[in-house]
């Protein structure tokens, strides 16, 4: 099974005829949008002009004033770069993947996001669709705005489960959302531990953002100039944390679900409590958040699968190194032990084979996704999926690697990343070094 617009040809849709050369020959409706929308950029400016100016600063922000840790995730990010191989055998060139026991199309799934029916109505169950069309991973978060039981029904062969810790009553509620995960079949749970404490995010107080919205002057002005946002808003409802209903009640208005969460969600997780998790969780277990290879020591002690290397997106902590910065030095600390997972400013298939490069198994991508949705609604978790799989191929085939393992071994250059000395200090930048 091929993943959706994983052609052969650049500029393939997956089988649909050409009626000639180049990138306007196919007329399908998926190579349509591909011609109006070919890079993730194209889609978040569309977002940006159709959602309301609060909605849109939420998914796009981070936690600093300008939001300097996404634009440090970015630079990185395009600071790594590949020794392409030439006058290679390109006809067998597979993106397909192993992570948990389970054969994935491409090294890249959906991240969990919370709260991002802002952007869309149902954004959540939208990915969900396209990540089970697409066979990669989609991982729901704790304040999805679409329940766990749903989103599993929706995507059984991808879903995963991302958990906030809820610490009251030595964890009670951490460890039913755990129970549920696994009774719907989550098939890996990874605990969210870079999110100690609410972060000061600068934007969301400028622009008083509030769920349910209060229906002030600045807002109201807000929704005014994106009808077709608040169309959908008014057509749907405006999104509540559905995975909460349980412990608040069945009919529980936006404003208690949202409270409930407000008060509880405080995310404390200690390794005692992840000892505990550990126990719980017969599947999978991923730490996501960790940057310093001391802590994915300890993860690993404790028999965690997966190190989930992130900062957040950029929207935690403004003095992070940027997440593909951190990736080599946890890569070796863990020594194979446990696989390398990866986010931070993922938006295009060249992105994927950086971060395969530099030493992760598998990477995600969240903006990327939820930009498309927000740009194009329903279809834009196909048109996500399928950008994502013709640029991987492409880009592959570019470098002159035919598998993930080949990408891993690739000639990088990586001049930001982050070293230590055999007493476990961290070095200074140092010149670019040279893997494979």
């Amino acid at each position: 099974m091929k993943f959706p617009g994983a052609g052969r040809m650049s500029g393939s849709n997956g089988g649909a005829a050409a009626r000639g050369w180049g990138a306007g020959a196919e007329d399908s409706p998926a190579a349509v949008l591909r011609r109006r929308y070919p890079t993730f950029n194209d889609l978040q400016r569309r977002a940006k002009r159709r959602l309301s100016r609060f909605a849109y600063d939420f998914v796009a922000g981070g936690v600093g004033d300008g939001a300097p840790n996404v634009a440090h995730n970015r630079a990185a990010m395009d600071a790594v770069r590949i020794l392409p191989r030439y006058a290679l055998d390109l006809a067998e060139v597979s993106i397909e993947t192993e992570i948990f026991g389970r054969r994935y199309a491409a090294p890249v799934g959906v991240a969990p996001m919370g709260g991002i029916g802002l952007a869309w109505p149902r954004v959540d169950a939208i990915l969900a669709a396209a990540a089970q069309k697409a066979r990669i991973p989609y991982v729901s978060s704790t304040v999805a705005n679409v329940g766990m039981e749903e989103l599993a029904r929706i995507a059984p062969d991808s879903f995963w489960f991302q958990l906030y810790g809820l610490p009251a009553d030595n964890h009670r509620l951490s460890f039913d959302l755990i129970r549920r995960a696994e009774a719907v079949g989550a098939h890996a749970l990874a605990i969210t531990l870079d999110v100690p404490m609410r972060q000061k995010r600068v934007h969301d107080i400028r622009n008083g953002l509030v769920l349910p919205w209060r229906y002030r002057p600045r807002t109201v002005f807000d929704i005014a100039r994106a009808p077709f946002w608040a169309l959908e808003m008014l057509k749907k409802g405006q999104p509540a944390f559905e995975n909460m209903r349980k412990y608040v009640g069945e009919n529980a208005s936006i404003a208690e679900l949202a409270g409930f969460t407000q008060r509880h969600m405080t995310t404390g997780v200690t390794w005692e409590d992840i000892a505990r998790f550990r126990d719980a969780w017969p599947r999978a277990l991923v730490l996501k958040g960790l940057q310093h290879p001391a802590d994915a020591e300890k993860a690993v002690a404790l028999g965690v699968d997966g190190i989930w290397v992130s900062n957040h997106g950029g929207r935690q902590f403004d003095a992070a190194p940027a997440s593909i910065d951190s990736v080599p030095a946890i890569a070796a600390a863990v020594g194979g032990r446990a696989k390398i997972l990866f986010d931070g400013s993922i938006r295009s298939g060249l992105d994927v084979l950086r971060t395969l490069a530099v030493g992760a198994d598998f990477c995600f991508a969240g903006r990327a996704f939820c930009y498309s949705v927000a740009a194009l609604g329903e279809a834009g978790g196909d048109h996500a999926t399928a950008g994502f799989a013709e640029e991987i191929r492409t880009t592959f085939c570019q470098a002159g690697v035919r598998n993930v393992a080949e990408a891993a071994a690739a000639t990088v250059l990586h001049p930001g990343a982050v070293r230590f000395d055999l007493e476990g200090n961290a070095l200074g930048q140092e010149a670019p070094r040279a893997r494979g």
